[in-house]
């Protein structure tokens, strides 16, 4: 078993081999508890999963974390790590995570405007972001203008 964290820091080697990748645990996958490594299947008895399931951010899984608290704990890295970015002047980074990050990430901050589950793609593709100071600063959201890789990407 390969730790959620440990195969994103493998796939960011593979993606770009010149880097050191940054690990940041706060862009870590939702905390499932004991939910962790079943399927929906096996969970469909279950009141809490099928509350979950339905969107209900009170409801976290037994000895986890909930939508809300999954939630706040990756817009405040996110937000920390756009401003950062623009303190320092820098115009390009990546972020390689998992995809219910990225779909959180994309349905609070990205333009157009759109539902998590509008934001899946499947493993190994992402979505580029142009955030720009003004409208980051006004408005903390920023464009999402393409998928990635790009098709002539693939061969």
């Amino acid at each position: 078993f390969t730790s959620p964290l440990k195969r994103c820091t493998e796939t960011a080697k593979i993606l770009y081999p010149e880097q050191n990748p940054l690990v940041i645990d706060n862009l870590s996958e939702c905390n499932f508890g004991e939910w962790e490594g079943k399927t929906a299947d096996e969970l469909k008895n279950d009141p809490d999963f099928k509350k979950w399931l339905a969107g209900d951010s009170s409801v976290k899984p037994p000895r986890g974390e909930s939508n809300a608290d999954f939630t706040r704990r990756v817009c405040k890295m996110f937000e920390s790590i756009v401003e950062g970015l623009m303190k320092t002047g820098t115009t390009e980074s990546v972020i390689v995570t998992h995809g219910g990050v990225i779909m959180t990430l994309l349905a609070v901050y990205g333009l157009p405007q759109a539902k998590p589950f509008e934001w899946t793609m499947d493993n190994g593709f992402g979505y580029s972001l142009r955030v720009t100071p003004v409208l980051w600063q006004r408005d903390k959201v920023c464009e999402v203008f393409q998928t990635i890789p790009l098709p002539s990407d693939n061969g």
